[in-house]
């Protein structure tokens, strides 16, 4: 059943990527503006691909695991009614802020989804641009819908159904949305959270809903007067395939190997990104408290 849901929701979103994408390509050569690039583009779907491959490998053990804790429900719910879906989206959105977060706040966890950030590049293609080793440990965060009652093969439908909503936010050529501002996560909100400016960095982390961001602390709305740099924050890569993947490991193998103490190699992998021993490189909120100390 549920190989068959997903196969008709890539059905039917594929060729509405198609659409908007070309047009977005055509839109934004008419106004010079250039969004795309070839090389760009394919890096996107190359990402895409690995992405896909390890998550077809991983499907079997998931779904396994899954159907293992579903013994263990908390609640037994009536699958076929409305709350029981409109539930299911809401922990499932709430789920991955969290998930979303912690990739951003744990640099063992950064070191896979930076690949989704690295380009220099806004556009829908974009949003293909794979966290390429995250389907490897997704499961454990979908353990706590089983225990609520969710069945493991609605789970797989609902976060194919938010991953598509998911890619059709990166894009440039939608401004902000009115209303929509204060419940969803627009193009607006999630060009904030592509941007390398400071202010910007590891803000609204929504899938869906915004009211996450908003409740625990990391929204930010786009400033007309603060235009959004993307890439990675002061630091440019080798777009060769391996080192899009792997960069972040790399730098944080020579951070451990380079540290004495076993505490300082362990903050390494687990403290946000730029956390450093001896202040030499600092972290999303130590920049913005040091920008904001220089500024009184």
């Amino acid at each position: 059943m549920v190989d068959y849901v997903e196969k008709l929701i890539i059905f039917i979103s594929t060729p509405i990527y198609v659409f908007l994408i070309l047009g977005e390509i055509i839109l934004s050569n008419w106004h010079n503006r250039k969004l795309y690039t070839v090389g760009d583009t394919i890096q996107n779907l190359y990402l895409m691909i690995s992405n896909m491959g390890i998550d077809v490998l991983m499907r079997g053990i998931t779904l396994f695991v899954l159907l293992f804790f579903f013994d263990y429900r908390l609640i037994t719910w009536d699958t076929h009614s409305w709350y029981y879906w409109t539930l299911l989206f809401l922990a499932e959105d709430f789920i991955f802020y969290w998930i979303h977060r912690i990739d951003h706040m744990v640099r063992f966890f950064w070191a896979i989804h930076v690949t989704h950030h690295s380009s220099e590049r806004f556009n829908l293609t974009t949003g293909f641009r794979s966290s390429v080793f995250q389907p490897v440990y997704r499961f454990i965060w979908f353990i706590p819908l089983v225990f609520l009652g969710f069945e493991a093969f609605d789970i797989f439908i609902m976060y194919s159904i938010t991953q598509t909503y998911g890619i059709l936010v990166h894009t440039k050529a939608v401004k902000k949305m009115g209303v929509l501002e204060y419940v969803l996560v627009t193009p607006s909100h999630h060009r904030v959270h592509h941007a390398s400016n400071v202010e910007y960095l590891d803000k609204n982390m929504g899938m869906i809903l915004i009211v996450w961001d908003k409740l625990f602390g990391t929204f930010q709305a786009e400033i007309d007067e603060l235009p959004i740099q993307y890439g990675l924050y002061e630091k440019k890569i080798d777009n060769n395939p391996a080192n899009v993947i792997f960069h972040e490991w790399v730098s944080i193998y020579k951070d451990v190997r380079k540290t004495k103490g076993l505490k300082n190699k362990w903050l390494y992998v687990t403290k946000p990104p730029g956390w450093s021993h001896d202040g030499s490189t600092m972290t999303s909120k130590e920049l913005r408290d040091h920008i904001k100390a220089q500024k009184e």
